[in-house]
């Protein structure tokens, strides 16, 4: 739990957003060709290499420990939101929400103090986006 904390902690400190963003144009098709696979987007929501979701978020079917409870559950998800909503909140949720923490996975516009090696990198490649969003689509209620 403690790793997580600070793996959280370093990713905000990261990732502090400025006031005036430039948004993606169109996130109403996918990022890239390849459909995303649910069990990849799985393993790359729980990878704290790359951020862990469940650092910030929880889902109730998952046996992982310790899982968030500072963003939303994610139970349901896929109910009530379409791909392209989901989509979006996971390149820039600051789009639809202007205040958010949650940070964007494939986005650098618009943040200040970001360490140099992670400077002008997403956290999350195209595929990884589309994984994501194919694997929350089966949380449905």
């Amino acid at each position: 739990m403690l790793q997580r904390r600070h793996q959280f902690q370093v990713l905000v400190t990261a990732l502090v957003f400025a006031a005036n963003c430039a948004w993606p144009n169109d996130l109403s098709q996918p990022l890239t060709d390849s459909p995303g696979d649910p069990d990849r987007g799985l393993a790359t929501m729980r990878d704290p290499a790359k951020a862990s979701c469940l650092i910030c978020h929880s889902i109730t079917a998952l046996p992982d420990r310790d899982q968030g409870r500072l963003g939303p559950p994610l139970d349901g998800v896929g109910t009530a939101y379409t791909a392209d909503q989901l989509r979006q909140r996971i390149v820039d949720a600051r789009q639809s929400s202007p205040k958010t923490i949650m940070p964007p996975y494939f986005s650098t516009e618009g943040l200040y103090r970001v360490g140099a090696k992670w400077s002008g990198t997403t956290i999350y490649q195209a595929q990884e986006v589309e994984d994501v969003v194919a694997f929350l689509l089966t949380l449905t209620d």
